[in-house]
């Protein structure tokens, strides 16, 4: 009977609560109705907040000439419209509030405010919940000026120079002339030329000016690398012929007349078609009236490439050749007449090629002995070219300004640029990292020698063996240089260099030479390493960003006995093998952003290694051997996310470290180690006892970490970013520099930088005082 009770009561209780639930709400409504009002005015001014501050974002942005994002735009106008609906309910309840005074509540007109209030303030919340935008406006990057790029610096139009900018204006005025073709010796001003031609006429003949060195090896997709970042295009097409149509597409329908500047090119194998690489036909250009200028050595590539003006370049004359010669050599002794007759001598003996007088004349400009400048004289008019086309006069010239530079680290500083790709800007950084490990710059610190190597570059672009990157701390050879360079590497070094780099290499070179003392193979694309390689002079190999280097034969570094310098980074190695411990002449050794890597603790008998960088890298933890690299001078952990463990008593027997770099990396300082019972990771303490330490970069997960007291005295840091307080640290200091987030501040903004997510009374006093106090940003 219980049974058939509650099976009858079950149903119609259920029914009930079906029943009663729409009623319940409806009451609610109704008699809550004030309540339902006061949550809506609560979330329209959370949405009002939100809508102003998007709203100006936007007008911010469109005044810096930024496309606005449609779902930004579309939640603006439902803020807006939503914003509106609840403004009509407002007045519609107030009116109806001083309506129904003293009379009877209209219990209907009750119940459709409070319902409507209630869908509203939903409505409104929504909103503000989808207003957590990154940014407001699309990415568009904008393409850059012309006069942005070329600098009128230093440059004197000459009479050959301006015969060759007259014919070149000339031929570009023509409608029916697309294709242009300059060719003329190298050194002797052709993309100088075309540049101050394209400043010219850009915002007159034409609106925009783009650019791509082709150069000796020419990579396709490199070429159109640099051609689409100066059209500001986002090319995301992976082939290159996808990427060709994409480009050509662009050029077309830009609706705007570009310049196109194909420079130095030596072939036509690769660039037999333009159109391979992205530049549309002659016909198309005509069309959209575009035009190419393209830049070359030799007459034959010109009319290979189609071109249909073809204009010779010529060398300066003999008095403009003197002019420019005096003008840079800047030396009183050229007024007297024995200095003057030999100077002419010089200076006629460079051929009229600006490249090589104003290389000779800085190398001669601060010397004041006549002997001097006789031989000088007398060494340029023995080298003998074969013909007035011939480089060699151009390379003897420059080999006059190498062999005048005033130190052995200015020489060998300038020979280890032309270990980097040909026409490529190179960091200082690493051409200061590569001599370092090689020798150079000596002083007493590390800090004081990179400071010497920075002067050392400077003064190779005094003299004019060096230029000026595209960006601010990085430098260009220029190509005529770079050869030149070579040459004296082979004369200087018996086997000289093998330099690969940047060439689309799939197999190991068969050239590689048991006499080279340098081999640079970086930016490429091999996957098999020779099981030995046999080269007992080599002092530096750079395998850098190959990442198809899945390993390293256990045999392969067995005869390298003099490596001093050897980069790995970005390759696709998980261990290093046992025969690189075994070079105990290692100096330097660079392994940043190996994704893969996981064993390092070979590395702990490198006795002599002064620099060890695994920024980036995937260790999990930093093996007790290192403990044992007593001459480390540098150790860069930057990036390494995952390390969670390092040995207490390790850092503190690295007596000799100079700079130590680990922001983004372990923080958990003196914590204790999972599933090791007692054991500890090393403590803060123990940089504290490093007495050479000098250059501080690192994360400290909580004030705790820090010692309350030190047995020494305070640390002496001259550089150092430290930032301290909870694990998102690296998120919490992130610093906005023109619109993009960078993980670390510039060097050149501030070398004192403390980053705080905690009071600073909670940091102990000789913190305060060696750190927070001295801190140039908090």
């Amino acid at each position: 009977m219980g049974e058939i009770v509650v099976g009858i009561l079950g149903p119609v209780m259920q029914l009930g609560q079906w029943v009663w639930t729409p009623v319940k709400r409806g009451m609610s409504y109704m008699v809550h109705y004030k309540k339902k009002l006061q949550s809506l005015d609560l979330q329209f001014s959370d949405l009002e907040v939100k809508w102003n501050d998007h709203n100006e974002s936007v007008a911010s942005a469109r005044t810096g000439g930024h496309q606005i994002k449609r779902e930004v735009e579309a939640w603006l106008t439902k803020a807006e419209n939503a914003m509106g609906d609840a403004r009509e309910l407002k007045d519609e309840a107030e009116a109806g509030e001083k309506c129904f005074i003293g009379w009877c509540p209209d219990l209907k007109w009750r119940y459709n405010l409070g319902k409507r209030a209630w869908n509203l303030t939903t409505t409104l919340k929504n909103l503000v919940e989808e207003a957590e935008f990154e940014t407001v406006s699309l990415e568009v990057r904008q393409p850059l000026e012309v006069q942005r790029l070329i600098s009128t610096e230093g440059f004197e139009p000459f009479e050959a120079t301006r015969q060759g900018m007259y014919e070149v204006m000339n031929a570009l005025e023509k409608d029916e002339i697309t294709a242009i073709g300059v060719y003329g010796m190298g050194g002797i001003g052709k993309t100088t030329v075309v540049k101050q031609v394209a400043r010219q006429v850009c915002n007159g003949l034409f609106n925009r000016m783009i650019m791509a060195v082709v150069s000796q090896n020419p990579v396709v997709m490199q070429i159109q690398d640099q051609l689409k970042d100066m059209l500001a295009l986002n090319l995301h097409e992976t082939t290159e012929m996808t990427r060709a149509a994409r480009l050509k597409k662009t050029i077309i329908e830009a609706g705007k007349k570009i310049l196109i500047i194909l420079d130095d090119i030596w072939d036509t194998k690769v660039l037999s078609d333009v159109g391979l690489v992205g530049i549309p036909s002659h016909d198309e250009l005509r069309r959209c009236g575009s035009k190419v200028i393209l830049t070359t050595r030799r007459s034959q590539i010109c009319h290979a490439m189609g071109c249909q003006v073809v204009i010779r370049l010529n060398i300066l004359s003999e008095d403009d050749s003197w002019k420019l010669f005096v003008k840079t050599a800047r030396n009183e002794s050229l007024e007297s007449t024995d200095f003057c007759e030999v100077a002419k001598q010089v200076a006629n003996e460079c051929g009229g090629l600006p490249v090589a007088l104003i290389a000779v004349a800085r190398a001669l400009g601060d010397k004041y002995q006549l002997k001097e400048w006789q031989e000088a004289a007398r060494r340029l008019k023995n080298s003998q070219p074969a013909s007035d086309d011939d480089d060699g006069r151009v390379l003897e010239c420059m080999r006059l300004s190498y062999d005048f530079l005033n130190s052995e680290d200015a020489k060998s500083c300038f020979l280890l640029c032309c270990l980097f790709p040909e026409d490529y800007d190179i960091p200082e950084n690493d051409l200061i990292k590569y001599g370092l490990g090689k020798g150079l710059f000596r002083a007493d610190t590390f800090e004081d020698a990179r400071s010497r190597a920075h002067s050392v570059i400077n003064y190779l672009k005094a003299s004019n063996l060096l230029l000026d990157g595209e960006r601010d701390e990085f430098v260009r050879m220029h190509d005529v240089i770079r050869d030149m360079a070579m040459l004296i590497a082979s004369s200087e070094y018996d086997g000289g260099f093998l330099v690969k780099a940047r060439t689309e290499m799939t197999v190991w070179p068969s050239n590689a030479d048991e006499r080279h003392s340098a081999i640079s193979l970086m930016k490429n694309y091999i996957g098999k390493l020779p099981e030995e390689l046999v080269c007992p002079k080599l002092q530096i190999l750079l395998l850098q960003d190959n990442e198809y280097i899945k390993e390293i034969p256990e045999t392969f570094f067995e005869s390298l006995n003099e490596l001093k310098v050897l980069d790995l980074s970005r390759t696709g190695i998980s261990i290093v093998p046992e025969s690189l411990s075994l070079r105990t002449n290692l100096q330097a050794l660079y392994l940043d952003d190996c994704q893969s890597i996981r064993y390092v603790s070979l590395l702990g008998k490198l006795k002599k290694l002064e620099i060890l960088s695994l920024r980036g890298s995937a260790l999990e933890e930093l093996p007790e051997g290192i403990g044992n690299l007593a001459r480390l001078k540098m150790l860069d952990l930057s990036g390494c996310r995952r390390i969670k463990r390092i040995p207490s008593n390790l850092m503190s027997r690295l007596s000799m470290l100079e700079e130590l770099y680990m922001q983004d990396s372990f923080q958990d300082w003196g914590s204790k180690v999972e599933g090791e019972g007692e054991e500890t990771n090393v403590g803060f303490d123990e940089l504290i006892s490093l007495l050479r330490l000098k250059v501080l970069e690192v994360d400290i997960i909580d004030a705790k970490c820090l010692p309350e007291n030190i047995a020494n005295n305070n640390p002496d840091w001259v550089k150092f970013h430290v930032r301290v307080g909870g694990p998102n640290i690296s998120k919490i200091f992130s610093v906005y520099l023109g619109g993009r987030r960078i993980m670390k501040v510039p060097k050149s903004l501030n070398s004192k930088v403390l980053g705080l997510n905690t009071t600073i009374n909670t940091l102990p006093c000789w913190f305060n005082s060696a750190v927070t106090q001295k801190a140039q940003t908090l």
